[in-house]
């Protein structure tokens, strides 16, 4: 059973439509990443799904008891405010101590339980957010552009942590993004966004259709090369061993 899905979707605000006619399902344990322009809607189709903005149309279902961990696109977090890493990660809900110091080493970011959420870079801001995601346990991950105004290594060692976790825990993976070089080789499946869907399929269909081409241009022969280097050599499924060389 899917873990999550949507059918038929439409979302207005103020009399126009955001989205419209989108249906999509995630599968336990796969990676699928949204692509579309400013304004197509991604961060709207997730705030849909989660319950948090209401549909127009349509309907969503959850499998009884779904798991989910989010990382929003952007937390505002008052830098003048003194607060912990340890804090943080107790709200809203407390959490004991044994599972945010494990969170945070899940994440690469060990013993950063004292420092100030304002003292973190950028990608320790994000990593501090996927830890707090993790400690729901989840089944599903949904995360808005994680990586945005991360640098291009930031980006990859995100993406690697991502691919990682699945591994490791079995959870499937939505994420919003624009960032095409890395996101696509970190995909098994792809979802072009503008309003509704304009097309959907593996990295490799996706990048070769006309209508991938014409919302982002020809401009993807990084994210073509880094896909191809990866899954070349490897069969229907995912080769990590590929995964990891092609990011380091």
């Amino acid at each position: 059973m899917s873990l999550i899905s949507a059918d038929n979707l439409a979302v207005h605000f103020g009399g126009s439509a955001v989205l419209s006619g989108v249906s999509l399902a995630v599968e336990p344990g796969e990676i699928v990443t949204i692509l579309g322009p400013n304004g197509s809607g991604k961060s709207t189709l997730l705030r849909a799904l989660l319950g948090i903005v209401p549909l127009s149309a349509g309907r969503v279902t959850r499998a009884a008891g779904l798991r989910l961990g989010y990382v929003p696109q952007k937390l505002a977090v008052d830098r003048s405010m003194p607060m912990t890493v340890r804090r943080f990660l107790s709200l809203p809900k407390r959490v004991g101590d044994v599972a945010a110091t494990q969170a945070l080493a899940r994440v690469d970011l060990p013993e950063v339980e004292g420092r100030q959420m304002s003292e973190l870079s950028g990608g320790q801001f994000q990593r501090v957010l996927l830890a707090r995601a993790l400690l729901s346990d989840p089944q599903l991950l949904i995360l808005d552009e994680p990586t945005q105004g991360l640098d291009q290594p930031g980006e990859a060692a995100f993406y690697r942590l991502i691919e990682e976790l699945r591994r490791e825990t079995g959870a499937a993976v939505l994420m919003v993004s624009h960032d095409l070089h890395v996101v696509m080789a970190a995909s098994d499946r792809v979802i072009c966004l503008n309003g509704h869907i304009c097309c959907e399929g593996t990295p490799r269909v996706v990048s070769n259709a006309p209508e991938y081409r014409a919302l982002f241009g020809l401009g993807t022969k990084g994210a073509l090369a880094l896909y191809q280097h990866q899954h070349d050599h490897s069969h229907e499924g995912h080769d990590h061993a590929h995964h990891e060389h092609a990011h380091d």
